[in-house]
């Protein structure tokens, strides 16, 4: 069932998003070369806890972590570990923060030093599609016009759409209804309603959009190794569009 959040549960809601981009801010200085994905976490997780939040990750269906950590062509759920970045490496870090109950969720892909011209390309167009996505939520919107915007962009730009990952709904579980896919079809699927909040999070590869889950059963990655890169922003749906939950601006509404 999509639930549709008070005016009261929006607000919790907006105080954990913004409790995660203010740690995306705190870590990014940290992300050069040398630093390990394991220290990213510790920085993290002592900042969540240090805003009265805990990291909705950590021992979220046994994950290890507060933060998930992934590299290249390392797609999502990456465990922090001794790995150290290097220059020309990219690392999307996906961070979760419950306050009182409510989630914020956010992902964001960051070059490490001096990075290539394709994984630039990656990098901006993955970003771009995040918010060309976030342009069709409006009241009497569906679903599938936010996936077929993210799609189409995609294609234009001869990025694979991985599909089998998806966004979703945000609330007092991190993970609720709907599913938010990054493809799909104009007109289809649930109606937006003002009041459901809701992750869009396109997931986008330099090459074969296939991929396959590591031994540790978390990390997921690109089947030919391509690079991946993944934007991530959780929305309220207002009266006239929405409003980004984990950006700068507190109160901004689209």
């Amino acid at each position: 069932m999509i639930s549709i959040k008070s005016e009261r549960e929006i607000e919790l809601l907006a105080h954990a998003g913004h409790i995660v981009y203010l740690t995306h801010c705190y870590l990014k200085p940290y992300i050069k070369a040398g630093i390990t994905t394991k220290q990213l976490n510790e920085l993290a997780e002592d900042f969540i806890r240090s805003k009265g939040a805990t990291p909705s990750f950590l021992n979220y269906e046994g994950f290890p972590a507060a933060i998930c950590t992934s590299i290249n062509e390392e797609v999502v759920h990456g465990i922090p570990s001794n790995r150290k970045l290097k220059n020309g490496d990219i690392i999307s870090i996906d961070i979760g923060a419950c306050y009182k109950g409510y989630h914020g969720d956010s992902a964001w892909t960051y070059a490490v030093g001096n990075v290539s011209k394709n994984i630039e390309y990656l990098m901006e167009h993955t970003e771009k599609s995040l918010f060309i996505g976030l342009a069709e939520i409006k009241p009497g919107n569906r679903i599938g016009d936010i996936g077929a915007a993210i799609e189409e962009y995609a294609n234009k730009h001869k990025l694979g759409v991985i599909k089998e990952l998806v966004g979703h709904g945000v609330g007092t579980n991190v993970h609720e209804e709907p599913d938010v896919p990054n493809y799909g079809k104009r007109g289809t699927g649930p109606i937006l309603k003002e009041g459901m909040v809701i992750a869009v999070e396109p997931m986008l590869t330099l090459g074969s959009p296939e991929i396959c889950i590591l031994d540790d059963n978390w990390t997921i990655e690109t089947d030919d190794y391509s690079a991946s890169a993944h934007y991530e922003h959780t929305v309220v749906v207002t009266k006239n569009g929405y409003r980004i939950l984990t950006g700068g601006a507190y109160n901004e509404e689209k």
